[in-house]
């Protein structure tokens, strides 16, 4: 056995949230390119848009099905969102996990709160810009918001930054590839935590004597 490798063990879960125009969405898309990682994949009521992939982009359900997970506790998360439900299926990240592979969730931080409550042991990272000026920039950038709607959002902003004390990390998005990177250090440190499976590592050296 090589005495560098620690023995397999279960994935983590890293729950990725942050105000809009925080830039989490990106950071997380240069993860999965960067890292052996996956991506959760939400469920939901609505219909799909033209390009959308069942099991990719989303897991298309019918309001049945999703009430009936949602009786049988079937979801780390989930919300209605102008008439839609959206929701992050338990079973299917558990199962990831189990399989040890690290799964990373992209989510506002309603859904994060829900999820620290459901499961606890999930690494929960609050992205934020390096300024509110930046931020604003940011927003203006994509054109389709008008000014009451950007102060609005900012003001937002300050609301959902008051969650921060939840959260295991902070990563200013100054570039993206700088914070991709620090995701990156993130997820390399806690598979380097003292954690059940070491335990594993250690019988061996004492077989090894």
């Amino acid at each position: 056995m090589n005495s560098s490798v620690r023995p397999k063990s279960k994935g983590l879960l890293f729950v990725v949230s942050g105000p809009s125009g925080a830039g989490k969405g990106t950071i997380c898309k240069k993860l999965l390119e960067k890292k052996d990682i996956e991506l959760s994949v939400s469920m939901t009521t609505r219909k799909p848009r033209p390009g959308e992939v069942e099991g990719k982009n989303y897991y298309f359900v019918s309001e049945e099905k999703f009430l009936d997970t949602i009786k049988n506790d079937g979801f780390l998360e989930y919300a209605n969102v102008y008439g839609n439900y959206y929701g992050t299926p338990k079973d299917i990240v558990v199962q990831m996990l189990e399989q040890g592979r690290d799964v990373v969730l992209e989510i506002d931080i309603q859904g994060a709160l829900q999820i620290r409550a459901s499961y606890p042991k999930g690494i929960f990272i609050f992205i934020l810009p390096p300024s509110m000026a930046e931020l604003r920039n940011r927003i203006t950038g994509r054109g389709s918001e008008t000014e009451d709607d950007i102060n609005l959002r900012l003001g937002e902003t300050l609301k959902e930054v008051a969650y921060i004390d939840k959260y295991d990390y902070c990563v200013i998005n100054g570039t993206i590839d700088e914070a991709v990177n620090r995701v990156v250090a993130i997820i390399v440190a806690e598979h380097s935590r003292v954690s059940e499976d070491i335990y594993e590592l250690i019988e061996k050296y004492k077989e090894e004597i």
